[in-house]
């Protein structure tokens, strides 16, 4: 994702790419391992990074190192924008202080699709009686359900609540009607090779049935809402989490 995200900035004429971070690949160029034509090098640390003095950092790491790093970005004066999922309510609420010289925006996700298909969801979620939430994964995924369904579960418990009852009193596989979230709203998760990141809320009703799924392709699909959020972190003071703020939704 690193390497997607700096073709991006590289290839917006707004912004300038001004540093690189990977452990793994320090010192190669930029060239190699993100394929722009830069004259820049890869950095080994965050406080190499600091000492450039970017405007804006961008993290897709894991959820260790982030919490990890955004204490120092903050004391930096740093703008971030982060894209891996794990904070919980209380990381966030701990950051709120931290960042009150510059801004943190957090988003589970970046493709505005996906942004719009949680927003879809959140809008149906009153007017119909049964729901579930389906996300499918390319293999290589750690966690389950994810991010994206997580926070969508959460946004549709908040728009309905009145959900029927599950009718199974009898599991032959343990699990097999889904992880159940807020408001007992059913999870299903899926990896497999192949996949990128896809997701699909279904909703039923007395003869009906609405679908609203997303699907992405290839990690370009997450770039412009990136792109977006690095434009614009800066309109956002303090910490905001969810990219639809950044878009009037």
């Amino acid at each position: 994702m690193g390497s997607e995200v700096c073709r991006a900035v590289v290839a917006d004429p707004d912004l300038e790419l001004v540093a690189a971070v990977d452990p793994h690949h320090q010192g190669l160029d930029l060239h190699a391992v993100a394929d722009v034509e830069s004259p820049l090098r890869v950095l080994a640390d965050v406080e190499a990074l600091i000492a450039v003095g970017p405007q804006v950092v961008v993290d897709f790491t894991n959820i260790d190192v982030v919490r990890e790093h955004l204490p120092a970005l903050a004391a930096a004066g740093l703008h971030v924008v982060v894209g891996t999922s794990g904070l919980t309510p209380g990381d966030l609420a701990a950051l709120e202080p931290e960042f009150d010289r510059s801004s943190l925006l957090v988003a589970s996700n970046f493709a505005i699709g996906a942004v719009l298909m949680m927003r879809f969801a959140e809008l149906a979620a009153p007017w119909f009686e049964s729901v579930a939430v389906v996300e499918l994964h390319h293999e290589n995924k750690i966690d389950a359900p994810s991010g994206t369904a997580m926070e969508t579960v959460a946004r549709i418990a908040a728009a309905s609540d009145d959900w029927l009852p599950d009718p199974t009193t009898k599991e032959l596989l343990p699990g097999a009607v889904g992880a159940k979230g807020p408001a007992d709203v059913p999870v299903h998760s899926i990896r497999l090779k192949g996949l990128v990141a896809h997701q699909e809320v279904m909703f039923g009703s007395g003869g009906q049935v609405l679908t609203v799924r997303h699907d992405a392709m290839t990690r370009e699909s997450f770039m412009p809402g990136v792109v977006l959020a690095v434009k614009h972190v800066a309109d956002q003071p303090g910490v905001t989490v969810g990219l639809e703020h950044l878009l009037g939704i």
